[in-house]
């Protein structure tokens, strides 16, 4: 089973207490999202689960190896200079995969005919498809998605949707982070609501709405952030 999961996870920076005991485990093929205000430890629990961190306590577990995993992360790291194309190629050599699969993944984004445009020439939007294609071309059984649509506008956002819906319906696990509800709403299958390192409440999105008689709008997981801690996620 493809999963990733943590049991009760502390983690400290000098005096600085991060992560307070943070417990939680996805499902296969399935879209995760993990909702909180900035600072609340999103993005460190997303470099202990890559990696690039360690824990203090507790333990966490991903169930596939680093070349089945992909990583869209808050810096894009593309190369500015080299074309679409050739910026995923450097990635193919590196897990060395067919250079058939780079016109392969151009496609899906919807970049193929940007394919010799140079990265420092694509728009925010374009930029943000470019890293996702990146961290798709292995094909990877896990994909982390640190705020994948931060400052894009509407129709690219929902355009980025659909491309993840499609990764997940073709049986990647995707585990994101996210501050905006419409976001997660749209997204996620299930969801963690992170506060001050806490895991305050979790499950499927519609379902905790219900649970808290928030659903005067879609569904309103902003209203049940403030019932929880008296404020918003902004």
């Amino acid at each position: 089973m493809t999963s990733v999961s943590m049991k009760n996870v502390q983690k400290s920076f000098g005096k600085n207490h991060v992560l307070k005991g943070v417990s939680f485990e996805t499902q296969e093929s399935e879209i995760f999202g993990l909702l909180g205000p900035s600072g609340s430890g999103k993005t460190t629990i997303i470099n202990i689960l890559t990696k690039q961190l360690g824990v203090d306590d507790g333990e966490c577990y991903v169930s596939v190896g680093s070349n089945e995993i992909g990583l869209m992360l808050e810096h894009d790291g593309l190369f500015a200079r080299l074309s679409c194309a050739d910026n995923l190629h450097v990635f193919r050599e590196i897990y060395g995969m067919p250079r058939k699969n780079v016109d392969e993944v151009l496609k899906k984004v919807g970049l193929y005919e940007a394919k010799k445009t140079g990265a420092d020439k694509l728009s925010k939007g374009m930029r943000q498809r470019l890293v996702i294609a990146r961290a798709i071309l292995h094909k990877p059984k896990i994909l982390f998605l640190d705020e994948p649509t931060s400052a894009l506008d509407p129709v690219t956002a929902r355009g980025i949707y659909k491309l993840i819906h499609e990764l997940r319906d073709g049986g990647s696990t995707i585990f994101l982070t996210t501050h905006n509800m419409e976001e997660a709403t749209n997204l996620c299958d299930r969801v963690v609501m992170l506060h001050d390192g806490k895991i305050i409440e979790q499950g499927n999105p519609k379902e905790i709405c219900e649970r808290y008689n928030a659903i005067k709008t879609m569904h309103d997981l902003e209203s049940v952030f403030i019932q929880l801690t008296g404020g918003g996620l902004k």
